[in-house]
């Protein structure tokens, strides 16, 4: 934890020069000893640390006995041309049913008679298998599987023989309580494009944070430590300073975690999500919890954000909190948050913030500049609280309050 606190010092301390260099209002960044833009407070340590993660992504590919049909993790690069595919046995983050999940598909995959598709143009069909498991115990497998040329009989085929292997077969360790199939041509594929299938068991998974329960579907983000997810999203209700005269506009909502968790501190809950079935989560879990000060919007938040905020009456006070994924936030929404008057605090969530959200920090917080339409007040950096979701990693969640 010492180590990413002062990977966090750095990025925090580049975003001071950087915003010295853009000519910000130096009276408005709160300059610390160690000449960052804002106090950053030691890294807060989850719950739990070994065998965490929720969600897990194996890939198929050569092992390094040359092996195509090994499920694991990539380690190598692609400079050195010595990419190769490891088994995850050793990897503490990960839960033994993870891992369980992973070695069975792989004695699967060494008995099929179809070849994996290690690259799209050159053939084969299995691809990756997505495990998701929660505190109760379930778990949900995700088979991807690129059709190629094959017919609707020879898909079916591969279906009622992966579905037998882990029902009936060896698989049936696992103790799978759903399984579902994907037929994907891309590397990803939401599911407007690619349906996933399900082949047997319960069509969702289900988990319980902070005394809410939350329908997770197979394609729904959620974060990947539940227990660290707690604290995450109890940091995060503590730096919006929201209250009942608030409404809590929640970007890149997911399954609505962040908004249902706050929901009784404020007056209303507005979602954006990109993912339909993601919303549709969202929408049963405020149902379920009896929650009705929420409304959640399907669609990309560079669509629907400026609209819905040129709109927005000044006097309404409105808290925003961000939680993109790492490429962090279109331009048009940075523009559309940063326009808007309305918006005093802003809480940004970043498991990367020295890479793209580098640059929302930096354009939430620049002097205006009207070549880039940012002509509202500008935010400043008040307060950095890490959260270490990531135990045995370098990575670290970040919660960032920018206020005006």
């Amino acid at each position: 934890m010492q180590v990413k606190y002062e990977k966090l010092k750095a990025v925090l301390q580049a975003l001071e020069s950087r915003l010295k260099e853009l000519g910000a209002d130096p009276t408005k960044v709160i300059q610390t000893e160690d000449v960052m833009c804002c106090p950053l407070r030691p890294v807060i340590p989850s719950p739990i640390v070994n065998g965490y993660r929720n969600k897990s992504t194996f890939s198929v590919n050569r092992g390094p006995d040359g092996n195509p049909k090994t499920v694991g993790l990539y380690v190598g690069t692609g400079k050195g041309r010595d990419i190769v595919c490891v088994r995850a046995n050793h990897l503490l983050n990960m839960p033994p049913t993870h891992l369980q999940v992973a070695q069975c598909y792989e004695e699967f995959l060494r008995q099929s008679s179809l070849d994996p598709c290690l690259l799209f143009h050159t053939g084969g069909h299995w691809r990756e298998v997505i495990v998701r498991t929660n505190r109760k115990g379930d778990t949900m497998a995700i088979i991807t599987f690129h059709p190629q040329h094959l017919s609707h009989e020879e898909l079916c085929t591969q279906k009622e023989l992966v579905k037998d292997f882990f029902i009936h077969g060896p698989g049936a360790v696992c103790a799978l309580t759903s399984l579902y199939f994907q037929e994907s041509t891309m590397t990803r594929s939401p599911h407007e494009q690619s349906p996933y299938q399900l082949l047997h068991g319960e069509p969702h998974i289900f988990e319980e944070i902070r005394g809410l329960k939350f329908r997770i579907s197979p394609d729904a983000f959620f974060q990947v430590n539940t227990a660290g997810a707690e604290v995450l999203y109890q940091t995060i209700g503590e730096l919006s300073g929201a209250d009942r005269s608030t409404v809590l506009l929640d970007i890149c909502c997911g399954t609505g975690a962040i908004g249902l968790s706050l929901a009784d501190r404020v007056s209303k809950v507005i979602g954006v999500e990109v993912v339909d079935q993601a919303v549709e989560d969202a929408r049963w879990n405020a149902a379920f919890n009896g929650i009705s000060n929420c409304e959640f919007h399907a669609g990309k938040a560079e669509v629907v954000l400026p609209q819905f905020l040129t709109s927005w009456p000044d006097g309404q006070p409105l808290a925003a909190v961000v939680n993109p994924s790492r490429p962090g936030l279109h331009y048009r929404v940075v523009r559309a948050i940063r326009n808007c008057e309305a918006i005093r605090r802003l809480v940004y969530v970043s498991c990367k913030p020295d890479g793209e959200a580098m640059r929302n920090f930096l354009e939430f917080c620049c002097p205006p500049d009207t070549r880039k339409k940012l002509t509202g007040e500008p935010f400043a950096p008040v307060w950095a609280v890490p959260v270490d979701l990531f135990p045995h990693t370098a990575h670290c969640e970040v919660v960032l309050l920018f206020a005006r």
